[in-house]
């Protein structure tokens, strides 16, 4: 089984794997090795939890095996580009679009993202049917296998061409506080990503941000700016 690591970060290991994403969450030797445990058995849950929920919502990487006993997640590997390399020269525009209206339903769901940059947005040109049903033919898992047939099936439906991925940092909130720091995170993201398009990007995205609460949740964004502005000073 040929495995390749494609993302190193303080939580976990990212490994592709026969065109399948494993999420491996890594140990903490500062930590107890029972709490240790008891962390990463809860937050690898919690993801996976998170994932199954948005699946019939938005466009987010369909679970093949939760696997708590080693703290790891087994996912679709989407095929596609990522934002982060590639926003300025795709359709910025309706892109942005799309990730106002993503947005929008996530956050209908009281489900905060928690690390919302181009970096966990994956757009794929054409739904990539052809990279699905390679990973059905390369499944040997019988599960798995099933799994990525519900995928494939998912997929065809689904007009969309927006991935929102890396639910490792999310969790549930109603609170407006917790979605307005979602924005100020993507517009920080942007601004640092893609300064040239960062402002009308936003706009946009704004523009179709149409959440529950939505002008509570506009109106904070300027107050949680305001706090960084005022820590950097200091």
């Amino acid at each position: 089984m040929k495995s390749q690591i494609i993302q190193q970060g303080a939580e976990a290991i990212i490994y592709k794997v026969n065109n399948k994403i494993v999420k491996n969450r890594t140990k903490k030797s500062y930590r107890i090795p029972e709490l240790d445990k008891k962390i990463r058995k809860s937050r690898t849950k919690s993801e996976a939890k998170i994932i199954e929920k948005l699946k019939k919502i938005i466009n987010v990487p369909k679970l093949i095996i939760t696997d708590l006993v080693n703290h790891n997640i087994h996912m679709q590997y989407i095929q596609g580009q990522k934002l982060s390399e590639h926003l300025e020269k795709l359709n910025w525009k309706e892109i942005s679009k799309q990730i106002g209206e993503i947005l929008t339903k996530l956050h209908n769901q009281e489900i905060i993202h928690g690390d919302l940059t181009t970096s966990n947005m994956i757009y794929v040109e054409n739904n990539n049917s052809n990279n699905i049903n390679s990973q059905i033919s390369q499944a040997t898992h019988n599960k798995a296998k099933k799994s990525l047939n519900i995928i494939n099936d998912n997929i065809k439906s689904n007009n969309s061409k927006l991935f929102l991925i890396d639910f490792g940092l999310g969790f549930h909130s109603k609170k407006i506080e917790d979605k307005a720091v979602d924005l100020h995170l993507l517009k920080q993201a942007l601004n640092a990503k893609h300064y040239k398009i960062a402002d009308k990007c936003f706009k946009i995205i704004i523009k179709n941000y149409k959440p529950n609460q939505y002008k509570l949740i506009i109106e904070r964004i300027p107050i949680i700016e305001s706090r960084g502005r005022y820590k950097k000073k200091h």
